[in-house]
């Protein structure tokens, strides 16, 4: 098969709402982390909030799935164009020919959080307006899409932890692949709740600042939230040129519940495996947007995977320190960064880098650089050695 193409595509984060938002933010070298004001949350930690979720209604018609996850997935659809855009493929296609592959981690757990706070004083029964189903449940924003975008074909939620909406791409190609599907409308959403905040607080992984990935002082991670959606198409010919999905690798090391393994064994084979099915060698990729969370283990073990693969040849950065790690979104809102980057021309550098590990070989980028940018790859590791690497290429790649 050709590799499908992403005729459309938006991204909200901390950064704020929009690819030129995104963009514009990166290229300053800005952050969006802030310290943590969150709901009833108390903790020395930096978080990277979307500004306006909570004012934002659902339309009248989809109010039944009315919670926080759900309402940053509307904020971002209506976004950069990106429902006309499915609209269009939807009638090219037809409805029923277009997937819904989609990643979250917590997904909408605040709704049941909240809802356990007005139990009943004597049963403890929840509130009878909460709906586990729309809010709380893992696939409730994979329906929320589909049904707001008026989709009825094939749809699947991943929830592998921080690789949860990279690995939505991978079954995505399979989909079209197969002629399951001619079109997919992929990402992720993870939004801010009470359960990852304390419970990587009570892991110890939390940084009282902003993230410093691969700083020799790097001492935990920054928890961010956001959506990122990308219209992947079955290419035809004739089509005006848009970025390609080259390829996709998937592993499980299962070293460990939380730890990887400290070889980065896992985090090669991911990176070989989407190499092999793009058909490229490692001197073909011009950036790397790393996993990079912030812990001392985390980036030491992906550090010895990307140079066990590149050397210190390629450009690498985390875009952790802008956007806080999004958790189940992460990988779809990285792999906007890197289609921006394939666009504007730049690897992005990661903000908060004071003083390199001189102890990681990886070449990063400590500042912006502004160079030709034709294949990018973008990294996803999740708890549990789930992970995924995407490799995207430039518009005019001829593949």
């Amino acid at each position: 098969m050709q590799s499908p193409l992403i005729t459309s595509f938006t991204v909200t984060s901390a950064l704020g709402r929009g690819l030129a938002a995104t963009a514009r933010r990166l290229a300053a070298a800005e952050t969006g982390l802030a310290p943590c004001r969150f709901e009833t949350v108390d903790l020395d930690t930096c978080v990277g909030e979307v500004p306006g979720i909570d004012a934002h209604a659902l339309p009248q018609p989809l109010r039944r799935f009315d919670c926080r996850n759900n309402r940053l997935a509307d904020l971002a659809l209506a976004t950069d164009g990106f429902v006309d855009a499915v609209a269009t493929a939807s009638a090219r296609w037809g409805a029923g020919r277009v997937g819904v592959y989609l990643g979250t981690s917590t997904a909408g757990i605040l709704s049941t959080e909240i809802a356990y706070r007005h139990r009943d004083a004597i049963t403890g029964a929840l509130p009878p307006d909460y709906r586990y189903r729309e809010t709380h449940n893992t696939n409730s924003v994979t329906e929320f899409v589909r049904d707001r975008l008026g989709l009825s074909g094939p749809a699947l939620t991943h929830s592998t932890a921080c690789s949860s909406s990279a690995k939505a791409f991978a079954s995505a190609w399979r989909a079209i692949a197969s002629g399951l599907a001619d079109a997919a409308v992929v990402g992720g959403v993870d939004t801010l709740c009470l359960t990852t905040l304390h419970g990587f607080d009570s892991l110890g992984l939390l940084s009282s600042r902003p993230c410093r990935p691969w700083d020799a002082h790097r001492d935990g991670i920054s928890i961010g939230e956001g959506a990122a959606f990308f219209l992947v198409e079955r290419a035809q010919p004739g089509r005006d040129p848009a970025p390609r999905l080259l390829g996709f690798g998937e592993s499980c090391d299962a070293y460990h519940m939380s730890s990887p393994h400290p070889e980065g064994e896992g985090a090669r084979a991911a990176m070989l495996a989407a190499l092999a099915l793009a058909g490229l060698a490692p001197d073909d990729i011009d950036y790397v947007n790393l996993h990079g969370t912030a812990t001392p283990a985390n980036d030491a073990a992906e550090d010895k995977a990307v140079t066990a693969v590149f050397g210190d040849r390629v450009p690498c950065s985390s875009t952790k320190g802008a956007t806080g790690h999004a958790l189940g979104a992460a990988g779809a809102v990285e792999a906007a960064i890197a289609l921006i980057a394939l666009a504007d021309g730049f690897v992005p550098a990661g903000p908060g880098l004071e003083a390199p590990d001189p102890k990681l070989g990886a070449r990063y980028a400590s500042r912006n650089e502004w160079r030709t940018i034709r294949r990018a790859m973008s990294n996803s590791f999740g708890f549990g050695g789930s992970n995924c690497s995407l490799v995207f290429g430039a518009a005019e790649l001829p593949r």
